[in-house]
This record gives C-alpha cells, sequence and structure tokens, in this order.
C-alpha cells in the first residue's frame, strides 16, 4: 500500500505563490501526478513527474507557472505554484502509480492511490 499526505495549501493573494508537498510512504519511485478540483468542477490533471525526475508533463493551460519536482530521498513530491488566480481555488491531490506505464499519465485512472487533498485558496 501506498500512503501519500499533501501539506502547503492555504489562503493566497492574487499573483501570490505557495509550494505544495506530498509525502509518500514506503519506498520511492512511484510515477506521481498532481490533480485539482475547483468548486462544482471535475477533478483535473495539473502535473506529472516519472519515477526518475526525468520527464515532466503538465496541463497546458497551467504551464510556466506551475512546476512539479520530486525528491526521491525524501519520498516527496512537490508543486510549486505562481501567479495564483481566483480561478486556481481548488483541492489540490496528490496521486500515485506503481506501475511501469500507462496509456497516459493525465488521466485519473491511471492513479491507484491518492492523498486526501490540500486546499488552497486564492483571494482576489
Amino acid at each position: 500500500q501506498v500512503q501519500l499526505a499533501e501539506s502547503g495549501g492555504g489562503l493566497v493573494q492574487t499573483g501570490g505563490s505557495l509550494r505544495l508537498s506530498c509525502a509518500a510512504s514506503g519506498q520511492s519511485g512511484y510515477r506521481m501526478a498532481w490533480f485539482r478540483q475547483g468548486p462544482g468542477k471535475e477533478r483535473e490533471f495539473v502535473a506529472t513527474i516519472s519515477r526518475n525526475g526525468g520527464t515532466r508533463d503538465y496541463s497546458d493551460s497551467l504551464k510556466g507557472r506551475f512546476t512539479i519536482s520530486r525528491d526521491n530521498a525524501k519520498n516527496v513530491v512537490y508543486l510549486s505554484m505562481n501567479s495564483l488566480t481566483p480561478e486556481d481555488t481548488a483541492v489540490y491531490y496528490c496521486a500515485a502509480s506503481t506501475m511501469p506505464s500507462a496509456r497516459t499519465w493525465t488521466s485519473r485512472a491511471s492513479y491507484a492511490y491518492w492523498g486526501q487533498g490540500t486546499q488552497v485558496t486564492v483571494s482576489s
């Protein structure tokens, strides 16, 4: 079993920045991702990172403002978010997969393990 715990959410003003963390239990090396779910919206893909951190992919709408990274020695994945707007208000979820491959890493269905989420609220 993989357990994930997000942290780092909070209230920030428009234009501000936050860095979310996701601590994973067990051995390192999972494919990891961040998703988010805004009020009244479906959960959407944000970013994903390969096991060794060499490959990263982002939602087109967030590319350039968000950065995913990982520290395998600490079993932690990060999401750095800049130039935040109220549209970024959401619960942010960390996800993990132990599978070596998937049809697409941008789909929720590709991840078997999920954290409880951390709330990010951006005020105008």
